[in-house]
């Protein structure tokens, strides 16, 4: 552990994200933990379909297969774990509609290739290195049993995050530093503006925003 308590690669994440997430946030996930936990497994599920989605579509690189499928197979065993979690505490499985954090980091994705894969792994990147960072904060909020649970998964998804960047780096024909700016700039507006539900990577609760604003006014 470095002096902010936190492993090295875990930092490496947090300098790597162009900002934090609000307080705000953090401090109303407590008591949003139905749709924290169930949004969570959904993004552990979709997390695994995009490894899997991957390792369909581009079959002819070898280094990519090996890792999209140890990447998939880890996150479907988080997913098995939140579930597990979901039960333990009778919270019932239901449908969740998703936030707009990850159509809106693919909004801007090339359709040609390379560019295609290579924007596809570093949005991948930027999501993996945004959960991790919300695993670190809602460790210091949440009950023993989850906090424990979410310090547990940040290692994986500190490791998740370099793995993606790599794979983006060693395809590209190009440095990636322009295109990676760009999904960075856009995570930060979508975890930082307002959203009136909550979710695993939503923004600060629209409400509570509103209120702080007010206060502030002169």
């Amino acid at each position: 552990m470095n002096s902010t308590g936190k492993s090295a690669d875990v930092q490496q994440v947090m300098d790597f994200l162009s900002c934090r997430t609000p307080a705000a946030w953090f401090a109303v996930a407590p008591d949003h933990l139905p749709e924290l936990l169930i949004d969570h497994a959904n993004c552990e599920k979709k997390a695994a379909g995009s490894a899997l989605s991957l390792l369909y579509r581009y079959v002819d690189r070898p280094r990519l297969l090996q890792t999209c499928s140890k990447l998939a197979r880890e996150e479907l065993r988080h997913f098995e774990q939140v579930h597990a979690l979901l039960r333990a505490r009778s919270i019932d499985y239901i449908h969740l509609s998703s936030s707009r954090y990850a159509a809106g980091l693919r909004r801007d994705l090339r359709t040609s290739e390379p560019g295609r894969l290579v924007d596809t792994l570093l949005v991948a990147a930027v999501v993996e290195a945004r959960s991790c960072e919300r695993f670190s904060g809602l460790a210091e909020v949440l009950d023993d049993e989850l906090a424990g649970f979410y310090r547990r998964l940040l290692t994986s998804e500190a490791r998740h995050f370099k793995q993606y960047l790599s794979l983006a780096r060693e395809y590209s024909r190009e440095p990636i530093t322009a295109r990676l700016d760009k999904f960075l700039q856009r995570d930060a507006e979508l975890v930082c503006e307002p959203d009136a539900d909550f979710r695993f990577h939503s923004g600060p609760p629209a409400a509570d925003t509103q209120a702080e604003m007010s206060r502030s006014a002169p």
